[in-house]
């Protein structure tokens, strides 16, 4: 079955102390449904882009590492679930349901399948 990373988006001055009971009771109860249903694989939220590390390979072949995330953008994936669906409308489904559950804009992409 097809895999699909359904990515929220929080704006770069996002403060998660303001994720309310409601909220929070929201995604749970998306995550038992996502479980349920056979859809879940995976879900994690991930730490500001400020406590990334990047990674980028330099002519001479060294790895250099700097602090931040890889981009400057105004938004940056908060958390994601990775699930398996039948089709993008199916994922997209979950998606609707994520938006609301976690009052972010979401975005659903496929996993490209290699053989």
């Amino acid at each position: 079955m097809p895999q699909y990373l359904v990515a929220i988006h929080h704006p770069d001055n996002y403060d998660p102390s303001l994720e309310d009971e409601a909220m929070i009771n929201d995604i749970h109860a998306l995550n038992r449904e996502m479980i349920a249903a056979g859809a879940r694989l995976f879900a994690g939220g991930l730490e500001s882009p400020g406590k990334a590390r990047s990674l980028r390979k330099q002519a001479g072949g060294q790895v250099v590492a700097t602090d931040g995330p890889y981009t400057e953008a105004k938004e940056h994936v908060g958390g994601f679930w990775i699930l398996e669906a039948a089709d993008i409308d199916e994922a997209q489904a979950w998606g609707r349901k994520a938006v609301i559950a976690c009052r972010a804009p979401v975005e659903v992409r496929a996993f490209l399948r290699h053989s």
